[in-house]
């Protein structure tokens, strides 16, 4: 296979038809590396949104469970981009997401700017440092998925294309990012997971390297200490030569996907997807039930 025969076999998709079939092949195949990396950036910017933030830092899933909270959150997605939508096992991931968040007082206008964290951030994270930029296909399909994604959960008023997706991300960031001391123990503790997964001494470099890869907006909202520009530079570039390096190497001919993460670490002898997650207990421990919709059952 060829470096951009896949790319060829995705432009010749539709990618509406076969939006979950492009997403895979892009997330699983192309950029494995690169989406979990987005993907991590994207969920840990809406810590910055407070209603979200102090949420986390209620149920204390992330700042005393942080492994485990992270490779729920890997393993449920992934399922879904795995299996598909109406494959066993990723309708059982989305029941398990769709539990989760009913027990939670979580509005409409956040679950929106989630949702919109996983479309639009990929692409940023990839044209920036990717083997090459995503193609109109590969931005078209993710698009769709996540908008059918976003239907299994419930969502109301969603957008119908990137560039919407982009503007209601952009827009609710500038309103809601604001400081905030509980998002900072939650932001707090995921910097610390991220830097458990290496040797103790190399804790602090990569902890600036973390930081220097936030936009500055993000990391005033957190009060974190910004980087000097020589290290934002040289971390930044780093990631970029690995970029490079990647469109050296022969195309990946079997799919990475996030069971596969050497960063998963609580499961060494297996899980079952239905078992994935928080149990929450509606009306304990700041547990509202939220009012159910008929779409966000997954039967």
């Amino acid at each position: 296979m060829k470096r951009f025969e896949r790319l060829d076999r995705i432009r010749r998709m539709d990618p509406v038809a076969d939006a979950p079939e492009i997403y895979r092949l892009s997330a699983a195949f192309e950029f494995p590396w690169d989406y979990t990396r987005a993907l991590e950036l994207a969920l840990y910017r809406t810590y910055a949104v407070p209603s979200i933030g102090r949420l986390l830092a209620d149920t204390a899933e992330l700042t005393e469970r942080s492994q485990r909270r992270y490779d729920d959150t890997a393993l449920l997605l992934d399922a879904v981009m795995e299996h598909g939508f109406a494959a066993r096992e990723g309708r059982t991931a989305i029941r398990r997401i769709n539990q989760m968040h009913r027990s939670y007082d979580i509005s409409d206008d956040d679950m929106r700017y989630v949702l919109s964290t996983f479309v639009v951030m990929p692409r940023r994270w990839i044209d920036t440092y990717g083997w090459r930029r995503l193609s109109r296909h590969e931005i078209v399909a993710t698009t769709e998925y996540y908008r059918t994604l976003g239907r299994h959960m419930g969502i109301p008023d969603i957008p119908e294309t990137f560039e919407e997706f982009e503007a209601l991300l952009d827009s609710y960031e500038g309103e809601h990012f604001a400081w905030d001391q509980r998002s900072r123990q939650v932001s707090d503790a995921t910097l610390d997971l991220m830097t458990s997964w290496y040797p103790r001494p190399l804790a602090p470099l990569l902890r600036t390297a973390t930081l220097a890869l936030l936009d500055p907006p993000l990391r005033r909202t957190f009060r974190y200490e910004a980087p000097s520009a020589t290290a934002t530079s040289l971390v930044r570039r780093a990631v970029k030569i690995r970029g490079r390096l990647v469109r050296l190497l022969p195309p990946r001919r079997a799919p990475h996907f996030a069971r596969q993460n050497w960063e998963i670490k609580s499961y060494p002898n297996g899980y079952r997807t239905a078992e994935l997650g928080t149990q929450p207990v509606p009306g304990r421990g700041g547990c509202p039930v939220r009012q159910v919709k008929l779409t966000d059952a997954v039967d």
